[in-house]
């Protein structure tokens, strides 16, 4: 019998396939950089600071050659929430929805209110909120991230709470997407959801459990999003509960410039990675990269842009 011939090798994923559901390309990031757009000014034209400088710019351009379709944005604080906008509103303006050159993917934004950051109050953002559902910005997608954060407590924790409590609750009310972060609090985290009541569509960013906190995020009906943490040698049970997440519930992203995944560990992380991260889950799963960078972004696009 003649050898049977060497299957092919898969297909890689297409221009654009992937989704990188979590980041911060605001310039306060960005290496080199002194500070991010005024809030006041965010949206009032030539007063703002340039959203899309030359650092974005290059970020952008490099997702687009990785094959980076489409990016969410996401504030941290009022400023960052700001920016994000502006940034998102200046992809928006120089592309029309859905081309990803020259400028870069597609991009939409979140504001919100960090647990680091909590003792701020809220006020700030829901006000930024307001402001932005009042001029009808479309590429708002979400609030947060929040959530609690009991590793470094850079705000006490009932103001985490608190803080926390009154963003489901601008999620719930507003219909928009509600970013979750999550350290070392998961059963306070699970009560606040439970006390507050899980909005249709909300995202457990940057997945650092296990199987049984991954089962519960699963059994309140969230997204589960993976990042390059995946990829370190210690992140085992993280690797566990990415093979059980179904596919429909999985994202990916690179929370860059935060996490860079293996090999580039250490160094400033950008969305231009996220098929690094989106490769390592495929290993996890036994399938293709390209299976997962199609079915995270159906999925990163039913969590964040819901058709209608």
């Amino acid at each position: 019998m003649a050898p049977s011939a060497p299957s092919a090798p898969p297909a890689p994923p297409a221009p654009g396939a992937w989704f990188d559901s979590h980041c911060h390309l605001q310039d306060q990031y960005l290496p080199g950089s002194e500070g991010g757009t005024d809030p006041a000014a965010a949206g009032a034209g030539s007063s703002a600071p340039e959203p899309l400088g030359p650092g974005v710019r290059d970020a952008l351009g490099r997702a687009v050659a990785a094959g980076v379709g489409q990016l969410v944005c996401v504030g941290t604080d009022l400023a960052t929430s700001a920016q994000a906008l502006a940034l998102a509103g200046a992809v928006r303006e120089l592309a029309p929805a859905g081309l990803v050159d020259p400028v870069g993917p597609v991009v939409w934004a979140t504001v919100g209110l960090h647990p680091h950051d909590a003792s701020a109050g809220t006020d700030g953002i829901a006000t930024l909120l307001a402001a932005t559902l009042a001029r009808g910005d479309a590429t708002l997608v979400g609030i947060g991230e929040c959530g609690l954060d009991y590793h470094y407590e850079h705000s006490p924790r009932g103001a985490q709470r608190s803080a926390f409590a009154e963003q489901i609750q601008l999620a719930r009310t507003h219909d928009l997407t509600l970013v979750v972060h999550a350290r070392d609090a998961w059963d306070d985290l699970f009560d606040v959801l439970g006390a507050e009541g899980v909005p249709e569509r909300a995202v457990l960013h940057c997945f650092t459990g296990g199987p049984a906190e991954a089962r519960r995020c699963l059994d309140l009906g969230m997204y589960v999003s993976f990042s390059g943490i995946i990829t370190f040698k210690n992140a085992a049970e993280v690797r566990a509960a990415a093979a059980l997440c179904p596919p429909e519930r999985l994202l990916v992203e690179t929370d860059s410039p935060f996490l860079a995944p293996v090999p580039h560990r250490g160094r400033p992380n950008e969305p231009a990675f996220v098929p690094l991260v989106g490769e390592a889950v495929a290993a996890v799963r036994g399938v293709s990269a390209a299976e997962v960078a199609r079915d995270s972004a159906e999925a990163a696009r039913r969590a964040f842009v819901p058709a209608g």
